[in-house]
């Protein structure tokens, strides 16, 4: 009786510090599970450049990658640009029967290094760095975007990071590579890649959209050795959405937006589970979800959110499971944020619309930052408040709920693209030239 009485208690032990070990971490794109939400207290609500600033860390290279934490590593990609390479081109594009190249495209004509880079959490030291890949890349990227636009994951294991037509690549902790695949050439219309992987049990995940959508595809590796364990092929044009993994209380869905259509799959098998009419839009947010449904946003051409119930089967278009819509006040890049009982809507811009996610009543629109901004990175939210970084470096904190309220700025001083992250009690920001742990 009393060893059964210890070893429940060591079972106790050891789930209360697991838990706590896992909610220290921000593990992929948008944390834990995809949300942007982090369940941390006592963070810091004020910083510059000189004030609450644990350390900041050059990085070398350009990307708009997030960082990831695990433990007392963080892990980020970056792409260095070379010299000009003679001959050296993106591939052609078609639209409409004709050949398009798009004004903002650039870099395919360049040398590129890819590397994927450890930090220590605690002292912002450079513990490795390797490079993945160089040479010219297959396609052009925007201007204003990086080739390290993907967010690596982890499973605490190794660093799984992603780039495109150029590979995907597993490292362990110690900056090893374990294996790298090539899942083969992604037309992008010159924009890029910037879908990230995710981790399910013992799968990597990849939504690969290109841009005619005749060879579009999602697919699961494995995470030890990078084999397939299922492919399935997607009729959707490019899209820039990382997928989303929820959990309601019969399954796992996996949830990839689409300018066709929106479509959920068993993560572990790949099989379809339904689909909906897509965004009919550039899929560039990514969705976010609660246990009852998803919710799927998209900025340009149109602007559009869909609210769709989980557990459903089949084409969805047209049925109840469609809960509601709204056709106003959604970014181009920046994906919305779920935080409790409502919905959080941004523009490029950094205007705010809060809805109730239950029943797509508006509580406000409109809702202003004090001065004029641009946002890439998304929102991030914790203790009641909503960050969001714009592109000078300058984060705003909204006070969450039905009245809008921005209750504090900050800034790091330096351009910023890329989303936080938010661990062990620090506010991790990547800028255009450093890494930055910000802490009290």
């Amino acid at each position: 009786m009393k060893a059964t009485r210890r070893i429940s208690l060591a079972l106790l032990i050891f789930s209360l510090l697991t838990t706590a070990s896992s909610a220290s971490n921000w593990p992929q794109w948008r944390g834990p599970d995809g949300s942007g939400i982090s369940n941390e207290k006592n963070l810091p609500e004020t910083w510059t450049p000189t004030k609450n600033v644990k350390w900041k860390t050059p990085i070398d290279g350009r990307g708009h990658s997030s960082p990831i934490v695990w433990g007392n590593r963080i892990f980020l990609t970056t792409a260095i640009e070379g010299d000009v390479v003679p001959g050296a081109k993106a591939t052609k594009h078609m639209l409409d029967n004709k050949e398009f190249v798009h004004p903002d495209s650039v870099g395919a004509n360049r040398k590129h290094t890819f590397k994927v880079i450890a930090v220590n959490r605690d002292t912002g030291k450079i513990l490795w760095q390797q490079t993945a890949w160089e040479g010219t890349p297959f396609d052009d990227r925007h201007r204003k975007s990086s080739y390290a636009a993907s967010t690596p994951a982890t499973d605490g294991k190794m660093v799984y990071a992603y780039f495109g037509s150029e590979g995907m690549y597993a490292y362990d902790f110690n900056g090893k590579l374990v294996w790298k695949v090539d899942l083969g050439k992604q037309g992008t219309l010159g924009m890029g890649t910037a879908a990230s992987p995710i981790v399910f049990e013992n799968v990597v995940i990849i939504q690969a959209d290109e841009e005619n959508g005749e060879t579009s595809f999602i697919v699961g590796l494995d995470k030890k050795t990078g084999k397939e364990v299922w492919r399935q092929p997607r009729k959707v044009q490019v899209s820039w959405s990382t997928p989303l993994l929820v959990k309601t209380a019969k399954r796992s869905e996996l949830i990839a937006s689409g300018t066709e259509f929106v479509i959920s799959y068993d993560p572990a098998t790949g099989k379809e589970l339904w689909r909906h009419k897509g965004v009919e839009s550039n899929a560039i947010p990514s969705p976010v979800a609660n246990s009852e449904m998803v919710y799927l946003v998209a900025g340009y051409p149109t602007k559009i959110t869909m609210a769709i119930k989980l557990g459903g089967s089949g084409d969805l278009t047209g049925t109840p499971n469609m809960s509601w819509k709204y056709a106003k006040g959604t970014a181009y890049v920046p994906s919305p944020i779920l935080y409790g009982d409502y919905l959080y809507l941004t523009t490029d811009r950094g205007i705010l619309t809060c809805i109730d996610a239950r029943t797509g009543e508006v509580k406000y629109e409109g809702g202003r930052i004090p001065i004029p901004a641009t946002f890439t990175a998304s929102p991030v939210a914790f203790e009641g408040k909503i960050l969001m970084t714009s592109e000078d470096g300058d984060t705003f904190i909204i006070k969450a709920g039905p009245k809008h309220e921005v209750i504090g700025t900050n800034s790091v001083g330096e351009a910023v693209y890329a989303s936080p992250a938010v661990a062990d009690g620090s506010i991790f920001i990547r800028g255009e030239k450093n890494l930055y742990r910000i802490g009290s």
